[in-house]
């Protein structure tokens, strides 16, 4: 009776080193690191968000601002802030290219915000104005990463998807995990930019 408890307790002990070392834990695991580093897209978006309102007010003190610019960067801002990704979503390219493209809209009409402000000497003084211009770059960059992360993140998930031996996994226990959509070039990025002189 001992020696059979003793080879249950080791069969038990060696099948779970086995599934253990299989890849049945790799599905899981990638799949919530990919949505970890969608939280952290979302979150360089929300700080850049935030510093939107105050970049916005501080501009609005500058006497005779464009306010076409204005209303499109608040514009851009609040559809942006309309779109809303949850972990969920991350496997519906159609939903993730619609915040992508809110995303880009805010980010050029930020951009044409920063061009014509060079036109105000005033505004350009403005030591609030040029911290948060500052930090509005520094959040881009930091939104790069983050998206470069997750991208990275989301390739490695989806490859593992179809891998041996982690794809035996994905057929039964995880037949309903789906690949996660990445983010994709915005349209003409692969065309050089025109230079004029």
């Amino acid at each position: 009776m001992r020696l059979s408890a003793l080879r249950s307790v080791f069969a038990a002990v060696a099948l779970g080193l086995l599934v253990a070392s299989c890849g049945y834990n790799t599905i899981p695991t990638l799949e919530e690191q990919a949505k970890a580093k969608w939280s952290e897209v979302q979150n360089q978006y929300q700080r850049r968000n935030d510093l939107i309102t105050n970049l916005v007010e501080t501009v609005k003190g500058a006497a005779n601002f464009e306010k076409g610019t204005l209303e499109a960067v608040v514009n851009a801002r609040a559809k942006a802030t309309s779109i809303q990704i949850t972990p969920g979503d991350l496997s519906d390219p159609a939903k993730l290219k619609q915040f992508q493209d809110a995303q880009n809209q805010l980010s050029g009409a930020l951009g044409r915000l920063i061009a014509v402000s060079e036109n105000y000497p005033d505004l350009k003084a403005n030591q609030n104005f040029l911290a948060l211009q500052s930090q509005i770059e520094g959040t881009e960059n930091r939104i790069a990463v983050a998206r470069r992360d997750y991208i990275a993140s989301v390739q490695q998930f989806n490859t593992s998807l179809r891998t041996f031996p982690t794809v035996l996994w994905a057929k039964t226990f995880f037949a309903g995990t789906k690949p996660m959509a990445e983010f994709t070039a915005d349209e003409g990025a692969s065309k050089p930019p025109q230079v004029k002189f």
